[in-house]
This record gives C-alpha cells, structure tokens and sequence, in this order.
C-alpha cells in the first residue's frame, strides 16, 4: 500500500499529538545531565580573570556525573571557582562528595546552603577539604586570592539577614550568598554577587519562567539581575530537589570573566 504525503493539518496534529511525550523525554533524559557552560563577560577587553560559580550540588551517589561536572571545571582553567551551597542533602553522602570536589585544581570558595543545616554535615570537615584546594569554607567571613587582586566574602545567611561586612579596598570584590533574595538586602556595594538555591526552578514554561520555587528566591529566579548591592547572578545548580526532572532549564556551571 502506497502512504501519500501528509498535508499541513495533518502534520499539525501529529507534531500537537508528539509534543508532551517530547517535553517528557527532555525534561527526564536530557536535561538533567546535560550540564550548560555559560559565559559572562564582566570586564572590558582584557579580563584579569576567570571565576567560575556553581551551586546546589544535591549529591546523592551519582560519582560519575560529579566528577564529569569537576573535569568541566578544571576544563576552564579557572583562578577561582565560587560555590553557593547546598553540597548534599545526607550526611552519608559528604566524604564521597569532599573526595570529588577535592580534584579541582583551582582555589575552591564556597557557603553552606540549607539543606547543608539540615543534613548536619561537618562544616568543619568541609572547610578542612576546601583549603587542600587553596580555597576556603566562608562562614561570614571573607578572603583575599593569592594574588591579592580578589576579595570573596561568604555569608552564612543564618537569622534572615546578611553580616554587615564591608568590601576590601583596591581590586574586585566577590559575595557568595545561597539565597538570592538576601542579596536586597546587602548594605555594601560589590563587583559580583552569586547565589543559588532557585535551581532556576527545575521546570520552566516558555514566555512563563517557573513553576515553582523555593522561599528566600523573591524575583530572582535565574539569571543576571542588578540589586542596589551590584550584579547579582543565580546559578539554576548542578543537582535537583525531589525528582531528577528539568525542562528549559538545564544544570549550569558560570564563567565569569572580571
């Protein structure tokens, strides 16, 4: 039997007909995985470096797509890697995740997220595995790089409201947040401002945004926004809550050049 041509309403019905089992496929077998490089060019012609953010890592056992985030990283060459919280979501899951994370081969900075809190993980364990990088642990407290031409300051965000703490005097100045919204709410101005947290939603609808979000996100769901306190960006994160799902909002790690 010969099958003639489709016409145009029949091919509207049949892509109208594909199109959730499409979606579904995406947002379960390709998204999730599929990690985003994403470039931001904050300086002029001639950038002095190179900071790579992530955040919201949620290990939960996966080694083999941890260490494929990590090899992307170090695939960077970055002076600085920032990341804003939420390292696990079970404390059996820590030595596994320090022992990846310890492979990067640039200064790692970092801030706890909530699900750090509530898993009980050893802050303590952390920052001891953060400063074999050359980095650091940032419990309101702040830095300076090597160089001496980077300040980064972290926030712990605990009691609903940011340390008052001043930026360092002569180069660029860095504040790890896990919140986005707390960053409103930082008195002092900064060069660049990173958090996480949102995970951009997990599930965006095109000319919508998210379907749903966490508390302490407020308007800043993904993306670059300008606060009073300088440029902030949030990270959609490497990891997800509940379900392994993501649809028009793939996990990201952040060049920034400054």
């Amino acid at each position: 039997m010969r099958i003639g041509r489709i016409n145009r309403r029949q091919f509207f019905f049949l892509s109208v007909l594909a199109t959730p089992a499409l979606v579904c496929a995406d947002a379960k077998w390709l998204e999730p995985d599929w990690v985003k490089i994403r470039h931001i060019k904050l300086a002029g012609e001639n950038p002095s470096h190179r900071i790579v953010h992530f955040t919201d890592v949620h290990h939960k056992g996966d080694r083999a797509y941890l260490e494929h985030v990590v090899a992307k990283i170090n695939g960077l060459s970055p002076d600085a890697v920032c990341f804003t919280g939420d390292l696990i979501e079970q404390v059996r899951f820590l030595p596994e995740t320090l022992e990846v994370l310890q492979k990067i081969k640039s200064p790692l900075y970092g801030v706890p997220g909530n699900h750090d809190y509530w898993s009980d993980a050893n802050f303590g364990e952390i920052g001891r595995a953060f400063a074999t990088t050359g980095g650091a642990w940032l419990m309101d407290s702040q830095v300076t790089t090597v160089d001496g031409q980077v300040h980064i300051a972290g926030l712990t965000g605990l009691r609903g409201k940011p340390v008052a703490m001043k930026p360092k005097e002569g180069g660029k100045n860095i504040l790890l947040i896990h919140y986005p919204l707390l960053a409103s709410m930082v008195a002092h101005r900064y060069d660049l401002l990173l958090a996480g947290h949102s995970h951009g939603g997990q599930v965006r609808i095109p000319f919508y945004g998210a379907l749903m979000l966490p508390y302490w996100v407020g308007k800043y769901d993904m993306g670059m926004f300008r606060v009073p306190a300088g440029p902030l960006y949030v990270n959609p994160g490497i990891g997800y809550l509940i379900t392994n799902i993501r649809f028009n909002c793939r996990p990201e790690i952040t060049v920034f050049e400054i």
